[in-house]
């Protein structure tokens, strides 16, 4: 079938940050966010405070909606794949919550003259795939032409108002699981800079378009106490957010200790952050993070900056009850989950947030 499209350049190749390492830097963000007037509002169980993975607005006594927005640049040269990770990426914001998505609706910006209507269907395609895995449609959207392509879903999702999983609500004595191996960001840039071929690659991309519905289903099950999903600000600052929240509502200061031996990482990882493709963003990640983190003194700057780099469509991290971790991680695997594993324990601290990183 002949088409007026051009040649399809690399996607990457017209944006200048890829994926959830676009976001803009915690550091400013937090400096932006102090200027939002404060709103309450007792049927908003979660707002912009906490900061975290969705809005919780509670409808009824049985029924809370949750919503979230997602877009991000070109992580893979593949529109179909680009496509999958957005709404996979997306989609997980309300499975971290412990909810149930219903619909969504796809923003895109798309440079037309470099890449044509044939390799947007393509993108639309692969995000309905994923939203087809999730039981959901595209409802609708908009968009709009832009020189930088950008694509994302806002997702719409149900949960009965006292099951909600927050940020919050971790504790001392709390086991740290993860559901999804590290190093998508240090990958995809490898590939972008030529570093790391198709097929070194793949499992990120295969990790990227997996849902967590999975995980959402069985830390709801089993009864846990926090989750978040771990992307553009890296395991650290993703964990450093949990801690910052559930310090605030404990009404003490929590930290937590990682175990660097202990994290799953996709093949690759350490040899490509060692030739230099590490994102920009999860130099940043780190620039925040390093001065709440005490890193044990065999952990090079590479170890570091693995453990801050900015994943697209990561896993969960999940606060669990140690009397209840053994019951979470049989949950996961029997759910077929690659990846279930716990990588450090929330404890108490001197100050909001500091976290420890043993070998």
């Amino acid at each position: 079938m002949l088409t007026n499209d051009p040649p399809i350049p690399p996607l990457t190749s017209l944006s200048a940050t890829a994926g959830c390492a676009a976001k803009i830097a915690q550091v400013d963000l937090l400096e932006a966010l102090r200027h939002l007037p404060v709103r309450s509002d007792p049927n908003l169980l979660v707002g912009v405070q906490s900061g975290d993975d969705a809005a919780v607005l509670r409808l009824t006594d049985d029924l809370a909606l949750v919503t979230t927005i997602d877009v991000f640049t070109p992580i893979v040269d593949d529109p179909y794949d680009y496509g999958r990770i957005a709404a996979a990426n997306a989609l997980s914001d309300v499975y971290a919550m412990g909810a149930r998505p219903v619909t969504a609706l796809s923003f895109v910006a798309w440079p037309m003259a470099e890449l044509g209507p044939t390799a947007l269907g393509q993108l639309l395609q692969g995000a309905q795939a994923v939203c087809d895995r999730a039981g959901i449609v595209i409802a609708g959207g908009h968009s709009i032409v832009d020189k930088e392509p950008k694509f994302g879903l806002s997702v719409t999702g149900v949960v009965h108002p006292q099951q909600v999983v927050t940020n919050a609500g971790a504790r001392p004595g709390d086991q740290l699981v993860l559901t999804k191996a590290l190093g998508t960001g240090i990958l995809t840039t490898a590939k972008k800079r030529g570093l790391a071929s198709d097929l070194e690659i793949a499992p990120a991309i295969d990790s990227m378009c997996e849902l967590n519905d999975v995980a959402a289903q069985a830390m709801v099950a089993v009864g846990v106490h926090a989750a978040t999903d771990v992307t553009g600000f890296g395991l650290l600052g993703h964990l450093g957010n949990v801690l910052r929240a559930s310090s605030a509502q404990l009404g003490q200061p929590i930290g937590a200790t990682l175990y660097f031996s202990a994290m799953p990482w996709l093949p690759h990882v350490e040899r490509l952050a060692q030739a230099g493709a590490c994102p920009a963003g999860s130099k940043r990640n780190l620039a925040f993070a390093a001065p709440m983190v005490d890193f044990h003194n065999t952990l090079s700057e590479i170890n570091q900056l693995m453990l801050a780099d900015a994943q697209t469509s990561g896993g969960l991290l999940i606060a669990v009850a140690a009397d209840r971790c053994a019951s979470l991680l049989q949950q996961l695997t029997i759910s077929g989950l690659a990846v279930a594993v716990v990588v450090g324990e929330v404890t108490t601290a001197d100050q909001a947030g500091r976290i420890v990183v043993n070998p």
